[in-house]
Parts: structure tokens; sequence; C-alpha cells
């Protein structure tokens, strides 16, 4: 167990295009969605457990789920959770991490990873998170996890690395979701990797970077990292988002900075962005449908079929559809157009009693 490593949790999503599972008071970090017993929080938490004390473990979420944090890691203590007062995307968030881990401890190194991902083989990833710490601790360099493709998906990111020895590579390129024709040349060409949006850098090297690739992003966490820790923390946080630009850490440092590098894993990973990638690695009946409801099914396959107990859902005639009952609301559609619940959720603000859906 390395005492100067810090883990990093981003739990400030909303999980808009789990919507209408996914809700404003409860966003998809903080469901059972895989049916294990554990939220996706609780199973990332548990994930890094082995790896540092958990004094050492952070979460950075929006303040109004600050409670739900507690309920579900209540060996957090208050001081590990650190309350965004707006949703500024994940430079805001790592800088405000990053600033007050490097107050904690300036050796620190720093693993950052979204709370809300599926991993399989979690020895095989700890043994890769420890490999890459391990580097960073001994090099100015950024580093990013790759994952392995193993079929052409539009729905992630990708890296391109430059061949080497080792398990960490040179950074050439990163590419957002393609499309499938390129995609299909991505996985061809052996040297493209998905993005799984987990870094691994020491606390120096962050900052420097910060400091020179968004020097004003860096500017407004120096000025108040003085009061990190201390009872001046949340209006200072208040104030320093109020000055910050909403900006992906992707784009304010990564695809900008001279000293990338990616680590390559070979396990079972999915970003479970969409309702597809839930179908794709839920158990499914002979027919290749998921579900987790009293059911009744007939001619229907590809589905996902979700449901409150004490009801009865009776499907029929449909193939690659999301039927769920979930609360106060009825949703059928088709699963894999993940576009589309960004609309829905839209048109429902739109409606005089929208908060009650959302």
């Amino acid at each position: 167990m390395n005492k100067d490593l810090y883990i990093v949790l981003m739990a400030g999503g909303v999980g808009v295009r789990f919507w209408p599972y996914s809700r404003n008071s409860k966003p998809k970090q903080f469901l059972d969605v895989l049916g294990s017993g554990r939220t996706l929080l609780q199973s990332t938490y548990d994930r890094f457990l082995p790896l540092c004390p958990k004094e050492n473990i952070l979460v950075v979420t929006h303040e109004e789920h600050t409670k739900l944090v507690h309920e579900q890691l209540p060996d957090l203590m208050q001081s590990q959770i650190l309350a965004e007062p707006m949703r500024k995307n994940t430079a805001p968030c790592i800088a405000y991490a990053s600033y007050k881990i490097r107050k904690m401890n300036p050796n620190a190194i720093v693993v950052v990873t979204p709370s809300d991902q599926l991993v399989l083989k979690e020895i095989d990833f700890q043994s890769v998170i420890t490999k890459a710490a391990s580097q960073a601790a001994k090099q100015d360099i950024l580093i990013t996890l790759g994952i392995k493709p193993t079929r052409p998906e539009t729905g992630y990111g990708y890296i391109q690395f430059i061949e080497g020895k080792g398990f960490i590579k040179k950074v050439k390129t990163f590419t957002e979701k393609p499309a499938l024709a390129i995609a299909k040349k991505f996985l061809e060409s052996g040297d493209f990797v998905w993005n799984a949006g987990i870094f691994i850098w020491s606390v120096q090297a962050i900052v420097k970077a910060l400091q020179t690739h968004q020097a004003e992003l860096a500017d407004v966490f120096e000025d108040i990292e003085k009061d990190l820790g201390t009872d001046q923390e949340k209006m200072a946080i208040e104030q320093a988002y109020g000055q910050c630009k909403n900006i992906s850490i992707d784009y304010a440092v990564m695809e900008k900075a001279e000293n990338v590098h990616v680590c390559l894993g070979d396990f079972a990973w999915s970003d479970l962005g969409s309702w597809g990638s839930i179908h794709e690695i839920s158990e499914k009946d002979d027919h290749n449908n998921a579900i987790q409801a009293q059911a009744l099914t007939y001619d229907t396959r590809n589905s996902i079929i979700r449901g409150s107990k004490g009801k009865l859902i009776v499907v029929q005639g449909l193939n690659g559809y999301l039927v769920g009952d979930f609360g106060n609301v009825v949703i059928v559609c088709e699963k894999d157009k993940e576009e589309q619940f960004r609309k829905f959720v839209n048109d429902v603000k739109g409606l005089p009693n929208s908060t009650e859906f959302i």
C-alpha cells in the first residue's frame, strides 16, 4: 500500500443518457446499475482500497450530492468530500483536487478516475495502476489509461500511441468518438486504444501542466490554496468556480502538453455510458434480452426490460428497445439511440411540472 498515492473519484455528473433511471436527485454513479448490491461509486471506491489508505481517497461531487456520498461511503471524513458549487467540467474539478492534495502532500501521486465505470479483472487493473503510479513518481509525465479495443466502438474516444519498449507509450494523437469506418481502421492499425478517462500523475506534474497550459485556471486555485482545508474553503471554492471556464481536462491540458503518455490495459472495461453498454455487459436470456423485472416477453429480442417491484411488464414484438418503469416515468424507446436521451430530457424540461420527472 502506497501512502503517497491519492485517488480522486469524480462523481459530479448527472447521467442524462441514463434518464429516467438516473435523475438529478440520484445520478447513475449513486445507483446499483449492475444489480451487484453496490452502487457504481461504492464499487469504484472498493476497487482502489487495496492500493492506498482510505484517508487518501477523495470524492469530488456537486454540493447537492454530498449527503449521498456520505451515505454510500460512510468511512470518508467531511474533508475527503470536495463539494463543487457548480458543474464546470473536469478541468476545474481536477484543479480543485490537485491543489488540495498538493497542500496535504507535495510528494503525492494522484489517480483521477470517473466513479461510474465497470472494471472486471480488478487485480489486473490494480497492477496496471500500481505500475503507472511508479512511473509517474519517477518522471515529469502525464499518464492516461488506454484499453486495448475489442471492437470498432464509435462511442469511445481513442488514443494513438508511438510504439516503444514498456507498457507506457508516448501519445501521438487523441480522437473523439470516430465514425464506424474510421474506428475499424483504428482497430486494424494496432496503435490505437480506447481512452478510459483515467489519469495518473504526480501532483507536481499536473499543477505544472495547469500553470503552463491553463494559467488563468491555475491562478484561480493558487489564490485560494491557503484556504483549502480550512473553514474558509467553501467560500473560497464558490468564488473560484465563479471564475472558472467550463472545460474538460482533455482540451485544457492533455491535448496540448508534450509529456503525455498512455499505459496500456487489457482487461474488461466499460464506461457504462449508455443503455447499449448496459445491455452488453448484462446477463441475457435466450433472445438476448437483459431483464431486471417481472416480465413476459413475446417475439422480443435484443432489448432491455426494467421495472419496479410489484409491476408486471408484458412486451411483444420489439427488437433493440429499452422498456422501463422508473418511478413516475415509463419509457419505451430504441436503446442504442443514446443521443435521443438528451433530447428527451430537454423536452421534459419544457413541461410545467418538469422537476417531478428530472
